[in-house]
């Protein structure tokens, strides 16, 4: 049951929107979560096929406030990709 916590949310952009019409999805997920857990949370979450997880890691935005420099918070994200004829329904 703790896998299901890996994968924050997905990710909805227009790039993600764009992608999700070939087959990828963008996901938020945990720092520590490597491909493989990935494909298995995304398989039992969805019930869908997953041929290949591609990670990205996002670095935070640096901030100015009041002359201080604040570096922000990045986070990581998976692009998921189906296999053929495969399709995850998003929208609520």
């Amino acid at each position: 049951m703790r896998d299901m916590f890996l994968v924050n949310r997905p990710l909805i952009t227009e790039k993600a929107a764009r992608l999700s019409e070939a087959g990828q999805y963008i996901f938020s997920v945990k720092g520590n979560t490597t491909k493989n857990e990935i494909k298995k949370v995304i398989k039992e979450m969805y019930k869908v096929e997953v041929d290949k997880v591609n990670i990205v890691n996002t670095a935070g935005k640096t901030r100015r406030y009041r002359g201080q420099k604040k570096q922000g918070q990045g986070f990581k994200k998976a692009i998921v990709i189906l296999k053929k004829g495969q399709k995850i329904n998003l929208t609520v």
